[in-house]
């Protein structure tokens, strides 16, 4: 009989790729993937060291896995991803839960068929660590969570040392994937249906530093423009540091780039931004957004926000909230600044305290929720084309999906329409979505 996996993953759209290609290596090699883990044979966690709540979300699952482990003690139960590229948290993790077998980093997925090989012969535990990508195997199968849009991968790691960031410790150094791989990858994904595909790395724009042929990410977008059978191509993340005139003209002038950008701020004090490592000021990120809107009216831009790191005094708090107020963001991801292992924000003494972080939390989103609502309130009457993901999880009746400015969009429909592109009138708007009607 087939053996079955469970694979549970935390954390970004990086980590989901993975467990794409974690997947597609498992099914190439006869596991059936299922959705309960008492079923499975090989239960795996991949995981996210980026927040602190990500953490600890792990040792609740593997704490909750233990008594499955025991009662079966032929599963396998396997820890992959970000956590175990900390050699502290790692090793703290094998003490805490030693029924744990199978340990795999970000930069050894692909040796997983050999490395579940070895643990059935020798019956004994394995951990499989590399801290850079310089060996990883990337022409690997892959499993896509859907059939009409897929994520890219188009480098690994990361350089900037932000200091209250461990993607450089998790992930290593900055890596371009080679340029053809990732036209060959979109190309057959187009020719095989996919509309929209989405360009992953910790910092897009990074693209092509390290390659000898002076190609840049721009030309990346202008090249994967030129595939006629995609219909939307996206990218996440981009660094402000790296925006540029080229880069603006890129997305301006492929029509089959999304007029959509994530621009991660973290915050609106310069002085903060300083301290974070970031390498821009609160007036250059403000004339960044200035020349992205002057070029390209209708692009909707999202971003991200940290409140409470170490220092950040009620004065900068209120820069961040004046920052948001000029830019006025159609979405963001907001975070409270918690302690990473190994970053230097992690050292210092004026850890903000909580009860002030929280305070502040709660201004942010008073701050932006109206913003949002406002923003998509203005699409009323609009005609936008919406992707068709899948079938409302609160109203049956209902499709969703997103417009080309990434706007989450439910409207009564046919099922027949999951994984097209469907033109849609937008007729009410909440501060998370709109709603519309089917042209």
């Amino acid at each position: 009989m087939n053996k079955q996996y469970y694979i549970e993953t935390f954390g970004c759209q990086m980590n989901e790729y993975d467990s794409e290609k974690i997947s597609g290596l498992l099914n190439s090699q006869g596991y059936l993937e299922t959705t309960d883990k008492e079923e499975a044979d090989l239960v795996i966690f991949n995981t996210c060291l980026i927040r602190e709540n990500a953490e600890n979300k792990l040792y609740g699952k593997l704490g909750a896995v233990k008594k499955l482990k025991l009662d079966h003690p032929e599963k396998i139960i396997a820890v992959c991803g970000c956590i175990p590229q900390n050699q502290e948290i790692r090793e703290n993790i094998l003490k805490r839960y030693p029924f744990i077998d199978l340990v795999f980093g970000t930069n050894t997925y692909d040796q997983l068929p050999e490395l579940l090989y070895d643990l059935t012969r020798n019956k004994r535990k394995i951990i499989a660590i590399a801290e850079n990508s310089t060996n990883l195997e990337e022409a690997v199968p892959k499993t896509r969570k859907f059939s009409h849009k897929a994520f890219v991968n188009i480098m690994y790691g990361c350089n900037n040392f932000c200091s209250y960031c461990v993607v450089p410790f998790t992930r290593g150094r900055e890596r371009s994937r080679s340029t053809s791989d990732i036209v060959n990858e979109v190309r057959a994904l187009a020719q095989n249906g996919y509309q929209e595909v989405t360009l992953l790395g910790q910092n897009v724009n990074s693209y092509g530093n390290d390659l000898p042929n002076n190609y840049y990410f721009p030309d990346l977008l202008r090249e994967l423009n030129n595939i006629e059978e995609i219909g939307r191509i996206r990218f996440i993340s981009s660094h402000p540091k790296d925006v540029n005139q080229d880069f603006i003209e890129a997305i301006k002038t492929s029509d089959k780039v999304c007029n959509q950008l994530h621009l991660p701020v973290q915050s609106g004090s310069t002085k903060v931004l300083k301290e974070m490592n970031r390498k821009y000021t609160k007036r250059q990120y403000l004339d960044f957004i200035s020349d992205l809107r002057r070029n390209i009216p209708d692009i909707s831009i999202s971003t991200d926000v940290i409140v409470g790191f170490p220092g950040e005094t009620n004065d900068d708090f209120d820069e961040t909230i004046d920052l948001i107020k000029k830019v006025r963001f159609d979405s963001a991801f907001t975070f409270l600044y918690s302690i990473r292992p190994g970053t230097s924000a992690g050292k210092r003494e004026d850890q903000i305290p909580e009860h002030v972080k929280q305070q502040r939390f709660e201004r942010l989103l008073s701050t932006l929720y109206p913003i949002f609502e406002e923003k998509n309130l203005q699409h009323v009457g609009e005609e936008h084309i919406v992707l068709v993901d899948d079938i409302s999880k609160n109203k049956s009746e209902y499709l969703t999906g997103r417009t080309e400015g990434n706007k989450l969009v439910h409207f009564k429909g046919s099922k027949q329409l999951i994984g097209k592109l469907a033109p849609v009138r937008i007729t009410h708007a909440k501060t998370w979505y709109m709603e519309g009607i089917l042209i």
